[in-house]
């Protein structure tokens, strides 16, 4: 798999910290950001791959940014994955039809997460 370059999105410094610990030994590029708007102004300046995004989010949520996004012909290329702990199948039902690509519960596990990589 060729490196990537990847944005995770979460309010927790915990959460956003561990898909790193996961990437960046296989040489992808891991940036972090604490809200929906940090991502955004991230976003315009730097090409992206993955966002990494966590749902539950004060002021704009996940799914309020990954539904954004989904908006803008310039991030039709752009995996989104959500990245919850919330997995209720009328969540589930909701995230799909936002326009996440795929799932990951938290606490995320290594495998897991390379899994969505490849999906």
């Amino acid at each position: 798999m060729a490196s990537l370059n990847v944005l995770v999105v979460d309010d927790n410094h915990t959460n956003r910290l561990l898909p790193g610990l996961f990437l960046r030994p296989l040489g992808h590029l891991v940036h972090e950001c604490e809200s929906a708007a940090a991502a955004l102004d991230w976003l315009a300046q730097h090409p992206c791959d993955l966002l990494l995004l966590d749902i539950s989010m004060p002021t704009v949520s996940g799914l309020e940014l990954c539904q954004q996004l989904r908006g803008q012909a310039h991030m039709a290329h752009l995996k989104i994955i959500a990245y919850t702990a919330h997995a209720l199948p009328e969540e589930l039902a909701q995230l799909t039809s936002a326009g996440f690509d795929h799932l990951l519960l938290k606490p995320i596990r290594s495998q897991d997460l390379l899994a969505a990589l490849g999906s």
